[in-house]
């Protein structure tokens, strides 16, 4: 998708459609002492009481010509509410489209976002491949909102139907956005926020994927042509790399396949960069996960082939890395492999011994992720990581805790969790801290073994992050649990159902900060 900036005077703009953000300014904090049932609810001629809204623009010409619609209550300014207009008068635009973004005191960045990905699916099952964005004037940063709506575009074009014959080319080619302020800033606002939702995407396409066309394999040859296009390093370790580097915790997921696996190595190592910090990015990459001889229920299984979506954000994020440049050396590592049940396949009860030398005790063999993410992290350091995220589609007690709004986060290092959640906000992302308290490390004990491999029922997400954290040890390490995040369950007005490509543009964030303060 084409991206572009304007100064122009929207009303002046030739566009095959015009979108302009409109915010419900009802007054909603008077105390109901003030406020009388009359005043609430209806006005003088008995009739519902029509919301405030305010149209966020200072141009009068578009005031103009939604003066009629808004005038009828049609237009209330609701979250994600879209009146599209056709020949609007005074306009050179084809069409309005007046997008709500809910109340206005709360209207930020965030919703934003969503407001542009919005605007994007709402126009693309009409046939119309190009519109023109009015950046919001008051409340949000020119650059800040620039960034939002790019990025949220990005996310409002991506349909997940690859393989329909009957597919429908429904595309926006083109964004343009009008913005006020110092043109050059703003278009490196725009460059950058265009590789940030360019290489969501490419995770999202990854992520997409069927397991028979995203093997471990190919899923390596998709980073490998990745890195040669955008000038990262690539290697790629097969079985018997695994097994000469003693990865038994990885190679012990692996073993039940027929499908070899891969360890992706991403290297970004920019000339005069720093030789500390090294930021270590981590990713599980099980491109099927049938849980192995624990095997799941067949309902829903179809859904396993997004568990390989932390790898994929490893590598989308290494995409957008190489691209933007920060003065960081960053090394990924996705442990790609399948789980699955066969005659060669681990069982529980089996012991295995992790590259770190820890011995693991298999209680359950669909506890798989946090086996590849140990020798991932371990080997991470190894390679001269000082700092290290992981990210997985690890625990669906993560999805119990914290539904499928926020991923989990958890941190053995509050000053680099501190600088995460700067990132956070930066990237509109919601995330939210469990904590990882020493007692939680009685759940995983063996009898046999130095650690299980699961810790039960209770508190799953934060006992399978204190496994993780014996092979972090004292790194500062980061933990993303994206399981109830990863994939969007149903459409929504901003996003298609499918994958979501979380945690990209927070991990892209958090390492630029990274070059800039170090």
């Amino acid at each position: 998708m084409e991206t572009n900036l304007s100064s122009s005077a929207p009303a002046e703009v030739e566009t095959e459609c015009l979108v302009v953000i409109v915010l419900d300014r009802t007054e909603n904090d008077r105390s109901e002492k003030d406020r009388s049932e009359t005043d609430r609810t209806k006005n003088a001629s008995g009739e519902k009481a029509k919301p405030e809204v305010s149209i966020e623009t200072s141009d009068n010409a578009i005031h103009e010509a939604a003066r009629d619609v808004i005038a009828t209550g049609e237009v209330t300014g609701k979250i994600f509410e879209s009146t599209l207009l056709h020949n609007p008068s005074k306009l050179k635009a084809k069409r309005l489209l007046l997008v709500g973004g809910g109340k206005a005191k709360n209207f930020a960045a965030f919703e934003l976002r969503k407001m542009a990905g919005t605007a994007v699916r709402t126009l693309k099952p009409k046939g119309i491949r190009s519109l023109t964005f009015v950046a919001p004037e008051n409340g949000i940063n020119a650059e800040v909102a620039v960034k939002a709506i790019v990025e949220g575009a990005f996310v409002g074009n991506f349909d997940p139907d690859t393989y329909k014959s009957d597919r429908k080319d429904q595309k926006i080619d083109s964004v343009t956005i009008i913005a006020r302020g110092d043109q050059a800033g703003l278009q490196r606002t725009l460059d950058e926020a265009r590789i940030i939702g360019e290489s969501q995407n490419f995770t999202r396409e990854l992520v997409n994927e069927p397991s028979n066309r995203m093997t471990p394999t190919l899923l390596a040859e998709h980073a490998r042509k990745m890195a040669q296009e955008v000038g990262l390093k690539c290697e790629v370790y097969g079985a018997d790399e695994i097994k000469e580097l003693k990865m038994g915790a990885f190679w012990s997921v692996a073993q039940g396949s027929d499908e070899p696996p891969a360890l992706i190595v991403l290297r970004y190592e920019p000339p005069g960069a720093p030789d500390k910090p090294v930021l270590g990015l981590v990713g599980k990459g099980v491109t099927f996960d049938t849980g192995g001889i624990s095997i799941k229920p067949a309902d829903g299984m179809e859904k396993m082939k997004y568990d390989m979506a932390g790898g994929a954000t490893m590598i989308g994020v290494m995409r957008a890395i190489a691209l933007l440049k920060p003065n960081l050396k960053v090394t990924a590592i996705v442990c790609a492999t399948e789980n699955m049940p066969s005659g060669k396949a681990q069982k529980p009860g089996d012991v295995q011994i992790a590259m770190s030398g820890k011995s693991i005790e298999i209680i359950n063999t669909d506890a798989e992720g946090r086996l590849v993410l140990a020798d991932g992290l371990y080997y991470a350091r190894q390679l001269g990581c000082t700092h290290l995220v992981d990210a997985a589609t690890l625990t669906g007690a993560c999805v119990v805790a914290l539904g499928y709004v926020n991923a989990g986060v958890f941190a053995n290092d509050d000053p680099m969790y501190e600088r995460f959640g700067k990132a956070l906000e930066k990237a509109g992302e919601k995330m939210w801290r469990l904590p990882l308290d020493e007692e939680y490390k009685e759940s995983i004990r063996s009898n046999i073994a130095d650690i299980v491999n699961s810790g039960g029922r209770w508190g799953g997400a934060i006992t399978a992050a204190m496994f993780l954290k014996e092979f972090a040890e004292d790194t500062p390490w980061i933990h993303l649990d994206i399981a109830g995040t990863a994939w969007m369950e149903d459409n929504k007005a901003w996003i298609a159902k499918g994958p979501s490509g979380i945690a990209v543009r927070s991990l892209v964030e958090f390492a630029r900060d990274f070059g800039e303060r170090f």
